[in-house]
């Protein structure tokens, strides 16, 4: 069927929101395409995106994550003494007097280290030492008054003024001087991680040291080697597993400690701002910017607030989490209470009962599982936020990850807090998720009961 233009124009009158839209309807997604582009293009401008990217050091990134997952030990050996001996750093993870096979003194008098076994190594003397990597040996004089390479130099291999250095990727480096040899040599895993230096089990197989534990004789005269063995892990003086784990009960504690209260705090409350329950428009407004005041002032504030008024600790932690929730639970728990269906309240409201027994069965019923969930997604989430917190002196681990990052040596500490505490977010969010579904089923049996008996 062919429709005449009379009949297309009638069409178009009768409907002209179809056929005559307004130009903003009809362009709408090219004004939307157009806006993002000018906003993305904006922010490359704002935040200096080009340049940023241009002078980063993504050398570093590599170094960075290796230390996270590894460790090095870094002997140095002086030229210009006597005799050509080892010297480690003083709290080195081989303990006193260190001896390790990769370190070689040789009959001829030279030292050889094995940095990657014999594929990349350094030998050296007093005069001269060669560093072998990737199946090339570069020799390097030290008669003069600076190193020379007496060769092709590889692209591993920087010459300095007075140094030089080999980089030999993860394994490590060597540098030489013509007074000393420096080597650090990598290793995966956390060196000393159950026992320090000082430990009568450092250094034994696990086999030996559960043989000891379980039937050997006492290293320590009046304390069970069990006993020994625990006390040595707790108060492992590299890794401080004892502080460390007493630190994140604490983040547990502030967390938990701090939503409890700002929960019980924010539960009468939301009643007098929710607008169907509080008998007063003007409480109810002034209760809602209240909350507003106390959520908009971040949970990192509150911190430094409380910080700086009772002192570095859990207890600034606690307040600043407390102070944070009463805004947010108020918030929820209000817009709960406006959302609910006034039915079963009236149905109280008609048997004569006061305004409390209105509130207890014709209310509490249907928002009581509403506010548990909602807590117990912001305790979760208060353990992540106790742990941000803490870096500003609120206590918990924070503080304890924040000092090991600062010394910008410590990494593989900082992975093992930051292992703890996935874990431990993990675990509560699991613990949350499981309440909330055997809450979510209570629930459902209890309507579906309520409707049989109905």
């Amino acid at each position: 069927m062919v429709m005449t233009a009379d009949e297309l124009s009638a069409i178009e009158d009768r409907h002209p929101q179809i056929f005559q839209r307004p130009a903003y309807k009809r362009f709408w997604p090219l004004l939307l395409m157009a806006g993002t582009v000018l906003y993305l293009g904006y922010a490359l401008w704002f935040f200096s995106l080009p340049q940023v990217l241009r002078e980063s050091h993504w050398e570093r990134l590599p170094l960075f994550l290796s230390q996270w997952i590894s460790y090095d030990l870094q002997p140095e050996f002086r030229l210009d003494q006597p005799e050509i001996t080892p010297k480690y750093l003083r709290f080195s993870a081989l303990g006193e007097n260190p001896n390790p096979d990769w370190v070689i003194k040789n009959p001829d008098g030279t030292y050889t280290v094995q940095v990657d076994g014999d594929a990349k190594s350094v030998t050296f003397d007093k005069t001269k030492a060669a560093i072998t990597a990737n199946g090339v040996t570069v020799p390097i004089s030290l008669t003069g008054g600076k190193p020379v390479i007496t060769g092709p130099v590889p692209d591993w291999v920087t010459v300095h003024d007075d140094e030089i250095v080999a980089k030999l990727g993860f394994a490590g480096e060597v540098r030489v001087t013509v007074d000393r040899v420096k080597v650090r040599k990598r290793f995966l895993g956390w060196a000393n991680f159950v026992f320090d230096t000082r430990s009568p089990f450092f250094g034994k197989p696990a086999g030996e040291v559960i043989s000891l534990i379980v039937s050997g004789p006492e290293l320590r005269p009046g304390t069970s080697n069990l006993a020994l063995a625990a006390d040595n892990f707790w108060n492992n003086a590299q890794w401080q597993h004892g502080d460390v784990w007493t630190k994140l009960l604490q983040t547990i504690v502030m967390a938990f400690l701090g939503t409890l209260l700002g929960g019980i705090v924010a539960f009468p409350l939301a009643f007098f701002a929710a607008r169907n329950i509080t008998p007063s428009g003007v409480l109810s407004q002034v209760l809602k910017r209240f909350f507003d005041f106390m959520r908009s002032v971040d949970m990192l504030i509150w911190a430094l607030f409380f910080t700086r008024a009772f002192g570095p600790g859990p207890l600034a932690g606690s307040a600043a989490i407390f102070f944070t929730e009463i805004g947010t639970l108020g918030k929820t728990y209000s817009e709960a209470l406006e959302n609910i269906d006034d039915k079963p309240r009236e149905g109280v409201l008609s048997t004569g009962a006061n305004g409390i027994l209105v509130q207890r069965y014709g209310v509490l019923p249907e928002v009581v599982p509403v506010f548990i969930s909602q807590t117990l997604y912001q305790w979760e989430s208060n353990i992540r936020g106790a742990t941000i917190i803490g870096a500003v002196g609120a206590g918990g681990i924070g503080l304890k990850l924040w000092e090991a990052m600062r010394t910008n040596s410590n990494w593989a500490n900082v992975f093992y807090m930051v292992l703890l505490t996935l874990l431990v977010v993990f675990i509560f969010d699991n613990i949350s998720n499981f309440l909330r579904r055997r809450l979510s089923r209570t629930l459902h049996d209890y309507n579906r009961l309520q409707a049989e008996r109905g």
